[in-house]
């Protein structure tokens, strides 16, 4: 090692499934590879609104794996903060950023505005992290990259995305730098989901960093269809609401495919469907742009969005509450963070008729990760709402590799890694995953430490 040689610190993603941000920096440049928002609970949300580590302006690029905010969402406060580079990432990602970031910034600012005009925020006057206008700005700094070619983006530092099959543009990155491979496998997706291409198999690195969400699980082996099958009939035979919390990117399309083919085939009640997200609907538009990255039959999953009841504006949201017929209603965010779906949430979730069905993974410290636990009731702008309709989770419908499917991944590689990082993990499923890498695959491997600083030689 040498005064020369790169290093790698860990900036979020680290002990936790959010935040991820990995800096490396070379002898003349700096990279930040996601630039994502903590998320979940309050002490990894304080992280948002401290300084950043290294000085913003002194980050020459960023690349970016996917779209997701816990990937993206710090971008706006980065670029606000002086960050002036480009931003390399897939053309999906790009076209579904432009979606996200600016929802986020409008999010916090009605939540903050809410807040300080009913008055529960602790600061006077609650203020956004940042703002649409911060986070349209920042998009100007994208600068789309095809998968599957090498690109020079700072001298001597190349970039090559694999195809990671997650959501729509989902990459593994390779970064090249004097010979020295490293890989960001970003979040893996499934093999053999109905939706999205199985994940590419990297065939070398010499440090790579491996996500761990389900690092310890594995999912259940149950069809989607059956699951969500039995909550709509029974929830509607009862005269209820199944009310979706759902990430507008990816998880809401992946529902609507799957909703669409029970009502085909008669295996749920006919009713009515409603997307209340207006970022979900213009997200459905980009995967019909890109059929080639999907695995959805481009004229049934046309079908299937012409079926969909859209809900563009407040009132026409405000308006379902009041319906009282049974009918199904995906709202974001898919952990019930924030967003339409907790005014829904205030009306239905006290009526036991109802049923508040969850559809992957819950980060720790979130709402949904609260009531999926069993919890009798959760704060929602401010006030207590009890919990009395059914909740039920749909894990299998995840975009996430589990533990096996991690593993079948890892194998892809030729020889191993000089080096393996655990990342984007809670504590126990990143050690459960270290220990199956050392156990069955040999391999040396550790897990990250937020804040820590490795050598890349």
């Amino acid at each position: 090692m040498t005064d020369k040689t790169p290093r790698l610190t860990f900036l979020g993603g680290a002990g936790t499934v959010t935040g991820s941000k990995y800096l490396v920096e070379f002898p003349r440049a700096r990279l930040l590879v996601d630039c994502g928002l903590f998320q979940g609970f309050k002490q990894l949300r304080l992280r948002n609104w401290e300084p950043f580590p290294v000085e913003p302006r002194t980050i020459d690029a960023v690349v970016l794996t996917h779209a997701h905010l816990d990937h993206t969402g710090y971008l706006p406060l980065l670029a606000r903060n002086g960050f002036r580079g480009p931003v390399y990432c897939t053309p999906p990602t790009e076209d579904l950023s432009g979606l996200i970031l600016p929802d986020s910034g409008h999010i916090q600012e009605k939540d903050a505005d809410y807040a300080n005009r009913r008055g529960f925020s602790k600061h006077k006057p609650a203020l956004p992290l940042y703002t649409q206008e911060d986070a349209e700005r920042s998009l100007r700094q994208f600068r789309p990259l095809d998968f599957g070619r090498e690109h020079e983006i700072l001298p001597g530092v190349a970039v090559r995305f694999r195809v990671a099959g997650h959501i729509l543009g989902a990459a593994s990155i390779e970064l090249v730098h004097d010979g020295v491979r490293t890989v960001f496998s970003g979040d893996i997706g499934r093999f053999n989901s109905p939706t999205m291409p199985d994940p590419e198999t990297v065939p070398a690195a010499d440090h790579l960093l491996v996500e761990s969400t389900y690092g310890n699980r594995r999912h259940e082996d149950r069809s989607p269809e059956d699951a969500i099958a039995e909550v709509v009939s029974r929830t509607s035979a009862r005269g209820g609401t199944v009310l979706v919390p759902a990430f507008a990117v990816g998880r809401a399309q992946a529902l609507l495919w799957h909703l669409h083919r029970l009502k085909q085939s008669g295996r749920i009640p006919d009713i009515p469907v409603f997307v209340d997200s207006p970022m979900a609907r213009d997200a459905t538009e980009i995967f019909c742009a890109y059929p080639a990255l999907t695995r959805l039959p481009a004229g049934e999953f046309h079908a299937a969005c012409k079926a969909t009841r859209y809900v563009r504006d407040v009132e026409e949201s405000k308006s379902l509450d009041a319906m009282p017929m049974p009918k199904v209603i995906i709202s974001a965010s898919g952990m019930a963070t924030g967003g339409r779906v907790l005014h829904h949430l205030k009306v239905f979730a006290p009526d036991r008729r109802n049923t508040i069905l969850f559809s992957g993974f819950q980060a720790g410290g979130t709402r949904g990760a609260t009531m999926v636990a069993g919890a009798d009731s959760v704060k929602i702008h401010g006030g207590q709402v009890p919990i009395r309709a059914e909740v039920a989770n749909l894990p299998m419908l995840s975009a996430h590799a589990d533990v096996d499917e991690l593993l079948r991944w890892l194998r892809g590689f030729e020889r191993p890694p000089k080096a393996t990082w655990i990342v984007h993990g809670e504590p126990e499923a990143s050690d459960a995953l270290r220990l199956r890498i050392q156990e069955e695959l040999g391999w040396a491997c550790g897990v990250a430490e937020h804040g820590a600083r490795v050598a890349l030689g």
